[in-house]
């Protein structure tokens, strides 16, 4: 028993710090093993451990003297600041809409202030759906474990789901604030694509969001104590985080481009609806990267739920289309006013 153990240990050592296997400083292990044996270990640790192509070798906590904040956590907040700030800079520019009842004679754009109340009405709906999704994605777990579901501290939320009822809990807020929900969808189409991308590379940071082990060329690995975001960070994997966050970036550019063209001049929420079942198709495709067991042929909970979201997204271009065409129905008829017949020209009784 001594003598096993002290092998397992050699074994771990003989894999340096960066995950590269090494030959063992002597010729003979310490049970008694030939130098041949020793190089059958490399050959299968070789096999089984391939090496990284990219390796992240750095210290994932920004310290201040006694205290420190993980570099992730910065990244995500950085993320979320310049989506606030693109938002607010977009709701600027948004010319008036005087048809909508809701919006004064003398307003000349979106209002400011109602956007923080939009965001804050995001929030609970982003962590219900969120959290519903992270059961999807491990259902047999939580199948088992079923007050887990509601314990906070355990597990973590989807980011298809969450995006999808954060959504349905904002336009919510926006109606009972009488706000142009179209216009506000419009002007959110680019800030949310933003921050999908910039938070995916804030995760990069943290090493969190690795995908499974791969021999690639771009695979990735995280050397040094960390501590970090995935189990095994020091087994080359898929970036599959950094993936994400490339498909992103084109979802977003393919946007921009859309709208720098006219595509979305109504404004009426179709532009966001386009941009998140891209988002969607593009998490699809980054789904096979994953770390997740398939559960229908080879797609795994993750691509369902990023299929979901983006026939959804689908639903919701034809509603906020619907929905833009209904309001300059109704705008025309209003500016029309009633017709009243000539008296002159009124027959009598």
């Amino acid at each position: 028993m001594i003598g096993a153990g002290h092998t397992r240990r050699q074994r771990r050592r003989d894999i340096d710090p960066v995950g590269q296997p090494t030959l063992p400083d002597h010729d003979a292990s310490p049970n008694g093993s030939s130098p041949r044996s020793g190089q059958r270990r490399l050959a299968t640790l070789t096999g089984t451990v391939p090496l990284a192509s990219i390796l992240l070798d750095f210290d994932p906590i920004l310290r201040l003297g006694d205290s420190g904040v993980r570099l992730e956590t910065l990244g995500l907040t950085a993320a979320v600041l310049v989506a606030l700030l693109i938002a607010a800079y977009l709701a600027g520019r948004t010319p008036p809409d005087h048809s909508h009842p809701g919006w004064a004679r003398e307003d000349e754009h979106l209002r400011r202030d109602d956007l923080l109340f939009i965001v804050l009405g995001v929030v609970p709906g982003a962590v219900v759906g969120g959290r519903i999704g992270y059961v999807l994605l491990h259902a047999d777990y939580y199948g088992v474990h079923q007050p887990a579901i509601l314990d906070a501290g355990q597990g973590s939320l989807e980011l298809g789901l969450a995006i999808v009822l954060g959504t349905i809990t904002g336009v919510y807020v926006a109606r009972l604030l009488d706000a142009p929900v179209g216009r506000w969808l419009h002007v959110a189409s680019v800030p949310v694509l933003a921050a999908l991308g910039l938070g995916k590379v804030a995760m990069a940071l943290g090493g969190s969001g690795q995908g499974a082990p791969s021999d690639s060329p771009l695979a990735t690995a995280y050397a040094g104590t960390g501590p970090w975001g995935s189990l095994a960070p020091a087994i080359p994997a898929y970036p599959a985080q950094l993936y994400e966050a490339a498909a992103t970036g084109i979802a977003l550019g393919f946007l921009v481009l859309l709208l720098s063209l006219g595509a979305f001049r109504s404004r009426d929420g179709s532009a966001y609806f386009i941009g998140l079942a891209l988002w969607a198709i593009g998490r699809f495709v980054v789904t096979f990267a994953w770390r997740d067991d398939a559960v229908v042929g080879p797609v795994r909970a993750g691509g369902l739920i990023a299929l979901g979201v983006a026939a959804t997204a689908i639903l919701g271009v034809a509603a906020a289309r619907w929905a833009g065409s209904r309001a300059r129905h109704q705008a025309h008829l209003t500016a029309q006013g009633p017709e009243w017949p000539d008296p002159a020209s009124r027959p009598p009784f």
